[in-house]
């Protein structure tokens, strides 16, 4: 029999994190059984979440910041990647003003923590809670999490809440945080994969990922920070670490395994796997080299039937920011302030190709006219009026059509954009206004089009085979938007925006809008040409 031996199944190094200071408030040192404790009220943990969530919807890591900087001055990157670093770099320098957060789609807040056991506190994950409601309610932040009333009845919560609250209870005398706001974006090109050990050899590792990564699209927001997780002692421990491993909490891990069941990241690994994400031209959304930042592979023990593959990203809104309680305080990680630093002084003129003027003053005949004369990958600029519509707005419409009633008139003679905006900001058109993912409209396209409504679409992401061939068969369109930029769009470039039907949808009602130099590209025309389908031919 092999002799027992414990080994730390996650090693991580020591945290290199610069801190600031919130406080050293509500926080009190006692002794229990001779020993030192530190007793934490809930003011404390309300006061580090409510800040985290308020800091990581508007700020980011330098180090995310330098890396859109790098494409800019990168002579290998394409024009569109520059044109959406570009983008991305000043959508971050307006959120850093605090009232426009970086992208409308403010997420579901998640907190996992290690509590050690030296620390003392009741009524945790409430507090946190309260932390997390507070800044929704008081910010420019978006309510996103829906409440099943019955199984097909649904309601908005109207608070955000509940966020995702996971706290382990590990040795020490620290209370350490990781705080995240995941958009649904992301979170839906999150991917298990159940396989085998035919999988563990380098050839079969590499076609596996060169198969599976194309998946992920660019419905979420590229560049992204790709984490790849292999083993695992469940599915959803490997999903976990598949989160954590975006967020580069994961990153001081050890570069090689031991018997003991040790996770590692393979370094070579990730290079190659960047080598491939680079390889498949899907790039920072339009085409070219920046299909990610950089690449996470972590290899975890497994059972002997099974190898379970995480795949996930967190995507251009990067939203992870740390935190910690000691006897010295509470602590928050310090994210860019200045991100302005990182702008070159370039024009975005110098950043594309010829841009077309597009005047949405006229009817929908003469628009589709105009962009039947440009192919696919021509940058627009659209200037007038647009109507917003999402996923309930489209399930109301459909339900008018199913019912023997037309579309309305709107749907007809305008833009249609994908899009739910975060709260408007005293002095602002709008709030955060940055597209949703346009694949989950897929569904209604021929449908609609059929009945003379979504004639121009505006989203972000690529979208299905069925909306290329409708827009071929109606002459339709479909238009992209920069995804990851809704702070920028809505200072520079939405002049006006109102409710013009379904007012209780909140966030998702029919909202028409005027927009002023609104930044596009033709993704898929009106001669059944797809963007996307035509990178690697």
């Amino acid at each position: 029999m092999k002799q027992f031996h414990y080994s730390d199944p996650y090693p991580l190094g020591k945290d290199t994190t610069h801190y600031r200071l919130l406080s050293k408030d509500h926080l009190s040192l006692d002794q229990f059984d001779s020993k030192p404790i530190l007793k934490v009220e809930p003011e404390a943990l309300k006061l580090l979440a409510a800040e985290a969530i308020k800091d990581v919807s508007h700020l980011y890591r330098a180090s995310h910041l330098q890396q859109l900087r790098l494409i800019l001055d990168d002579p290998e990157a394409t024009t569109n990647d520059r044109f959406v670093a570009m983008e991305l770099l000043k959508n971050a320098n307006i959120a850093a003003g605090m009232i426009l957060p970086g992208c409308q789609d403010t997420g579901t807040a998640i907190v996992m923590a290690k509590k050690g056991q030296k620390i003392w506190s009741t009524g945790d994950r409430e507090a946190l809670s309260q932390g997390i409601y507070k800044t929704y309610a008081e910010d420019n932040l978006r309510y996103s999490q829906i409440a099943p009333l019955s199984m097909y009845e649904e309601t908005n919560t109207g608070t955000n809440l509940p966020a995702q609250i996971d706290i382990e209870a590990v040795d020490g005398d620290g209370y350490k945080f990781l705080f995240l706001t995941k958009g649904g974006g992301s979170a839906n090109k999150t991917f298990l994969f159940q396989q085998t050990k035919a999988l563990l050899n380098p050839e079969s590792m590499m076609q596996f990922l060169r198969d599976k990564l194309p998946m992920i699209g660019t419905s979420a927001c590229p560049p992204y920070h790709l984490a790849i997780v292999i083993g695992g002692t469940s599915a959803e421990a490997n999903l976990k670490m598949v989160k954590l491993a975006s967020a580069r909490y994961l990153d001081s891990l050890p570069g090689s395994g031991n018997e003991f069941g040790q996770a590692f990241r393979d370094h070579k690994l990730e290079k190659e796997v960047l080598q491939l994400t680079q390889d498949l031209g899907i790039g920072a959304q339009f085409g070219g080299k920046y299909f990610a930042h950089d690449v996470r592979i972590i290899r975890l023990p497994r059972h002997g039937a099974s190898c379970p593959v995480g795949i996930g990203v967190s995507c251009s809104a990067d939203r992870n920011i740390l935190g910690k309680i000691d006897k010295d305080g509470i602590w928050l990680e310090e994210l860019e302030r200045n991100p302005a630093k990182y702008l070159p002084e370039a024009s975005s003129d110098e950043l594309s190709d010829e841009v077309i003027k597009v005047d949405l003053n006229r009817p929908m005949d003469e628009i589709r006219t105009e962009l039947s004369r440009h192919p696919t990958k021509t940058r627009l600029l659209l200037n007038g009026p647009i109507v917003v519509a999402r996923d309930i707005a489209h399930a109301k419409l459909k339900e008018k059509l199913d019912s023997g009633e037309e579309l309305p008139e709107y749907f007809k003679n305008h833009i249609v954009y994908y899009a739910g905006p975060a709260k408007t900001p005293e002095g602002y058109a709008s709030g955060s206004f940055g597209p949703t993912t346009a694949g989950r409209m897929d569904s209604y396209v021929e449908l609609f089009q059929r009945h003379g409504g979504s004639m121009v679409m505006l989203a972000k992401g690529n979208r299905s085979r069925q909306v290329t061939d409708s827009c071929r068969k109606h002459n339709g369109f479909y238009l992209g938007s920069i995804g990851g930029a809704a702070a920028i769009l809505a200072e520079q470039n939405i002049t006006r925006s109102e409710i013009i039907d379904y007012p209780e949808l909140g966030m998702e009602a029919v909202y028409r809008i005027e927009v002023k130099d609104f930044p596009a590209f033709i993704i898929v025309d009106d001669k059944g040409n797809d963007f996307f389908s035509q990178l690697n031919n």
